[in-house]
């Protein structure tokens, strides 16, 4: 673990204790060695609260990170001392984040994408359509695709909002899913059709972990994330959203 993800851990952990409550379920389906963890995003702070379960079960956080957040003062110091690998716009600069993501995977690191790319804009929070770079590293590498649903982080900073809600404590939930089984796509041509297909398979077993934490399942079709708008900024959470009714 390198010594800058070491102080975090030190300086995070003891008040994520504090302020959360725990509901870990699924984390011996791990693999060994290198994988790509693919959890849905629904908060600011999930790299925070699942870079805690992943400490907590002995796996270093190492996370694809938007490239502008890298210029943020102290803010980039951390993230190139924790070994995060930055995702650039362009086509190029994609290109060598996969490319970097892959080569940490073969080295045996477990490499965490979200397959939306953004926090979801589901009105109720549910995973999108995805992008197709978590299932690029898995099939270029040849190593495990799993699914990590999380819930709970919504509860306690809603998406695009500023206001932080710590009390009453809340629960976070999170559930290992089986890897994904792409071992039929394996040593094809990595076509967009193919891709879309993994992808598809990903995000359907994210939204089933989803489903199983919230006891439901979607109502309506599932939002595009290729169709996006700027995302909203003032709306607040639904009622039927939150970790504690569940």
């Amino acid at each position: 673990m390198p010594r800058t993800t070491r102080w975090v851990v030190r300086l995070l952990h003891p008040f994520l204790m504090r302020i959360t409550r725990r509901d870990w379920r699924g984390a011996e389906k791990l693999p060994t060695g290198g994988y790509v963890l693919a959890p849905n995003h629904i908060s600011h702070l999930d790299p925070i609260l699942i870079s805690h379960f992943m400490v907590d079960h002995g796996v270093t956080p190492r996370f694809l990170a938007k490239d502008t957040l890298f210029d943020v003062k102290v803010v980039g110091g951390i993230l190139r001392g924790a070994e995060q690998i930055p995702v650039y716009r362009s086509t190029v600069g994609a290109a060598e984040s996969l490319a970097a993501a892959t080569a940490a995977v073969e080295a045996g690191q477990v490499v965490t994408i979200y397959p939306e790319g953004t926090i979801t804009r589901d009105p109720a929070l549910w995973p999108m359509s995805g992008r197709t770079g978590a299932v690029r590293v898995a099939l270029a590498s040849g190593r495990p695709l799993v699914p990590l649903a999380q819930w709970g982080a919504q509860d306690i900073l809603w998406p695009y909002s500023k206001r932080f809600r710590f009390l009453p404590r809340k629960t976070i939930h999170v559930r290992v899913g089986d890897p994904v089984d792409l071992s039929d796509l394996e040593g094809q041509e990595l076509t967009e059709k193919l891709l879309h297909e993994a992808t598809d398979r990903l995000v359907d077993a994210l939204t089933a972990l989803v489903g199983e934490i919230r006891g439901e399942l979607p109502a309506g079709p599932r939002v595009d994330v290729h169709t996006l708008e700027k995302p909203r900024t003032n709306y607040s959470p639904p009622t039927n959203t939150s970790t504690e009714e569940h």
